[in-house]
């Protein structure tokens, strides 16, 4: 399947606050400082050995750049099913794909405003999966990467969450308490 390329034009999904899909509006237009409710997801991958991948935003990003931040996010587009719109964006964001991809958290959702005004406000739902082949990072998406112990992430995380993107703060906590509940 060939993969559609970073653009200006691809849509997301606009949702009502009970996370009814009410229409789309194209990405580039959406992310503002009165961005409305929005689909999208947030995935992280682990290795052979048990470590996370985190990656650092590029600098060129509109919202958070140079946090740290999850393996992957994006936006599903109208119609896509996550599990392909996850596979879609790891493709362009780390010119990799992921095995045993799982849903960890369908309900999380959260708003955020960054430095610059931008607000993030989407309802996000978390995937787990294994890397399944080499990294290939895009530099217009990603600075940085590394893979960490998730205990030493979750330590960084509670020292300096200014470090990281304000999903992967409130992703961590909700990791760590369902890894606990396990």
């Amino acid at each position: 399947m060939e993969n559609p390329p970073l653009n200006d034009e691809e849509l997301v999904v606009l949702l009502d606050d009970d996370g009814t899909p009410i229409g789309s509006a194209p990405k580039a237009t959406v992310h503002t400082d009165s961005t409305p409710l929005h689909l999208a997801f947030s995935c992280y991958l682990l290795d052979d050995e048990g470590r996370l991948l985190i990656t650092r935003r590029s600098l060129e990003k509109q919202a958070w750049p140079g946090v740290w931040t999850n393996s992957c996010c994006g936006h599903p587009a109208p119609g896509e099913s996550f599990e392909d719109a996850v596979q879609r964006r790891l493709q362009q964001e780390l010119g990799t794909s992921a095995s045993d991809l799982r849903l960890v958290l369908p309900d999380f959702a959260y708003r955020a405003v960054d430095a610059s005004g931008i607000v993030e406000h989407e309802r996000c739902p978390v995937f787990v999966g294994r890397i399944a082949g080499p990294l290939e990072p895009e530099p217009s998406e990603v600075a940085e990467w590394q893979w960490v112990d998730p205990d030493d992430l979750r330590t960084s995380v509670v020292a300096t969450p200014w470090a990281f993107s304000p999903w992967l703060v409130l992703q961590a906590e909700q990791l760590h308490a369902l890894a606990g509940a396990s």
